[in-house]
């Protein structure tokens, strides 16, 4: 494909779901699963357990390779009838320390309240529970792009062109520190973090292909500017220590016990003498 890829809208109908898959499929879309894609496989491939979930994205499939007995793909909202699990993120359906993953690939960022999101993440996670989480860099190129789009005057009759899909009302992009700090909080511990996707919000597959030069020199020179990150923390949970109660001394006219060992006996110290030798 050499042109321009064309621009997503999304037509009246359409789910969040629906118009995050149509831009996958675009040039831009398919570089970022392309990019995204193996680096889950391969952080879920080694996380064991008995159950995952991934809160929304299907077209990005962040459990394929776990071999976890039990993985769900839960969809928020009505609309999605042919989903296996339909819930509200802010409210999932399973009780307290019950999962031993959770994915989330660009969910942080489409809910209107991500911290209670995380909140009820971390309550649902096992102690030593997995977590990956996938967002947009709001410091990124393709963001600063989707930023300038919107702030274009919508013109009468006509969609508003933007490189990202649009998120929904009072939804917004979060950033790694920011993601980070609200991670300390709810004890969940960052043990890999990775930027990527450093070439530019181009359309077009050939530009795109000619910015691979981009990739290596974002990744040495300016590698916290990626268009898009990936997290993984695990859940920690203080140790707790038993204080046994002190124990009742001795009774007062019983002598402890005085170990005796058999060396030499140690010289007495001479005494000392005022007088000056002769």
């Amino acid at each position: 494909m050499n042109g321009d890829s064309p621009i997503v809208v999304s037509p009246s109908g359409w789910t969040e779901d629906d118009a995050w898959a149509a831009w996958l499929d675009t040039p831009p879309g398919r570089y970022l699963l392309d990019w995204a894609q193996p680096r889950i496989d391969s952080a879920v491939a080694d996380c064991f357990g008995f159950h995952a979930l991934q809160l929304g994205m299907p077209a990005l499939q962040g459990l394929r390779a776990n071999r976890m007995p039990q993985r769900w793909l839960a969809q928020e909202g009505s609309e999605h009838a042919s989903a296996a699990l339909l819930c509200e993120f802010d409210a999932l359906p399973f009780p307290s320390s019950s999962l031993d993953l959770v994915v989330l690939p660009h969910t942080l960022e489409r809910t209107q309240d991500p911290h209670r999101c995380l909140r009820e993440v971390e309550r649902v996670l096992r102690p030593e529970g997995r977590l990956v989480v996938l967002g947009m860099n709001p410091a990124g190129a393709w963001v600063l792009r989707q930023n300038l789009g919107l702030l274009r005057p919508r013109r009468p009759g006509r969609p508003r062109e933007l490189f990202l899909p649009e998120l929904p009302a009072q939804a917004e992009y979060l950033g790694y520190w920011r993601l980070r700090d609200w991670l300390r909080l709810l004890g969940l511990e960052i043990f890999e973090a990775e930027f990527g996707a450093y070439r530019m919000p181009w359309r077009s597959q050939t530009w795109l292909e000619r910015g691979a030069v981009l990739e290596r020199l974002g990744a040495r020179w300016w590698p916290v500017l990626g268009a898009v990150y990936m997290v993984q923390a695990v859940k920690r949970v203080p140790a707790m220590r038993l204080i046994k109660p002190a124990r009742r001394r001795a009774a007062s006219g019983s002598a402890p016990a005085v170990a005796v060992g058999r060396h030499a006996p140690t010289p007495w110290p001479q005494p000392f003498s005022s007088s000056e030798p002769e």
